[in-house]
C-alpha cells in the first residue's frame, strides 16, 4: 500500500518545498536509528502541515513523537500564542528530536513529554484542537478513547498507518494487524467523527469531531 519509488518522487516534485530542518532531521533519523522508516516522510510531513495551517490550533496534541519530524511539520500552523505537547515512549530517541525543536522557530512552543501516553494522557486536562496518533499500533484503539472527548467540536484527528502495508487487507493475524482493523471499523461507526481514508504512504485516517 506504500507509493512506489518513481510514484513518491512525482508527488514530491509536486508538492511544496521541505524546510532545509527537516531534511537534516530526515537524514540524521536514517544515519542514527535502527528504524528510520518510523519517520513519517516528506508527502505526510507535508499534509500534516497543510492541515495544521487550515485549522490554526491553538492546542496540538501528538501521540508518538519518534524524532520529532511530525512534530515540526504540525508545529508550522500553530498560533502565536498555540502550543504542541509531544508524547514518545522511547526515551532513546529524545536527545535527536530535543536538539531539532531547540533549532527550530517553534521551540518555546513544544512540550516534550516521555512514557507511557495512556499514564499520561489523564494528566492533561486540555481542549485539543488537533490530534495526531502515530505510536503503537496495538494501542490506538485506547489512544483513541483516552482523548475523543477532550477533541473540541470542529477539531480534527488523524491516525497514520492505518493500511499496514496493506496487511489490513489480506488474511494477516498478527497483533498490530488485528489492532488496526479494530480501529479502523470503531472509527466508520462512530457518529462523533466524520471520517475519510487516505491511501497515502501507509494510510492515514482523517476525522473531525462533529
Amino acid at each position: 500500500m506504500r507509493e512506489t519509488s518513481q510514484l513518491s518522487d512525482y508527488l514530491l516534485q509536486h508538492t511544496g518545498p521541505i524546510p532545509a530542518l527537516l531534511q537534516e532531521l530526515e537524514r540524521e533519523t536514517h544515519l542514527k536509528t535502527l528504524a528510520p522508516q518510523m519517520l513519517c516522510g516528506s508527502l505526510v510531513g507535508r499534509f500534516l502541515s497543510l492541515i495544521s495551517r487550515l485549522v490554526h490550533p491553538r492546542s496540538i496534541l501528538e501521540i508518538g513523537t519518534f524524532t520529532g519530524y511530525g512534530t515540526l511539520c504540525l508545529a508550522e500552523g500553530l498560533s502565536d500564542a498555540g502550543r504542541i505537547f509531544t508524547i514518545e515512549g522511547n526515551a532513546e530517541v529524545i536527545h535527536i528530536s530535543k536538539h531539532y525543536f531547540e533549532q527550530s522557530p517553534y521551540a518555546g512552543q513544544i512540550t516534550q513529554l516521555v512514557g507511557d501516553a495512556l499514564e499520561i494522557l489523564p494528566m492533561e486536562d486540555q481542549i485539543w484542537d488537533l490530534v495526531f496518533i502515530d505510536a503503537a499500533k496495538k494501542q490506538y484503539t485506547q489512544y483513541y478513547k483516552a482523548i475523543i472527548d477532550q477533541l473540541r467540536s470542529g477539531g480534527i484527528l488523524i491516525a497514520d498507518n492505518v493500511l499496514w502495508d496493506g496487511k489490513v487487507l489480506e488474511d494477516d493475524q498478527s497483533e498490530e494487524t488485528v489492532a488496526l482493523r479494530k480501529f479502523n471499523e470503531m472509527i466508520q461507526q462512530d457518529p462523533r467523527v466524520e471520517n475519510l481514508m487516505l491511501s497515502l504512504r501507509d494510510g492515514l485516517m482523517v476525522c473531525q469531531k462533529i
